[in-house]
């Protein structure tokens, strides 16, 4: 699983009065320890998000509301995921160029990261990202 992106399940527990899905450290199905939590939200109708890839960081992303696509490349192949599951999301190893779009109305994108937040982990140009898939 480490090198390449997946859908994991997390547990579900289900619940006459709603169901319950969680993550917790070290017990989690993921290839790291979660340093970083965010999540995006109010996302308008057509815009983008995402456009970078890291360095050293591993995700796993997950739609706790809605639906939307994350879009993957790693120089050669392009992969596209549909997330609209609150009880399972998308592991996202390093060196992977993300875009995410198609965001249904009230889409909630919550992301679990391996770091803290470094800009220097960023790698927000295309061309800078191409460059080192080139030389890899």
């Amino acid at each position: 699983m480490d090198d390449k992106p997946c859908i994991v399940q997390v547990p579900r527990i289900y619940d006459p009065r709603g169901n319950l899905s969680f993550i917790q450290n070290g017990d989690n199905g993921l290839p790291f320890a979660i340093e970083r939590m965010y999540w995006i939200y109010d996302v308008p109708a057509g815009e983008e998000r995402g456009a970078h890839a890291h360095r050293k960081g591993k995700e796993f992303i997950m739609s706790l509301s809605g639906s939307f696509n994350v879009n993957l490349f790693n120089g050669k192949n392009h992969l596209t995921y549909t997330l609209n599951r609150p009880w399972e999301g998308l592991y996202v190893p390093p060196g992977f160029w993300r875009t995410l779009d198609n965001f249904s109305s009230g889409s909630v994108c919550a992301v679990l990261s391996s770091t803290k937040y470094d800009e220097a982990d960023y790698i927000r140009s295309f061309d800078e990202f191409m460059s080192i898939c080139v030389h890899e």
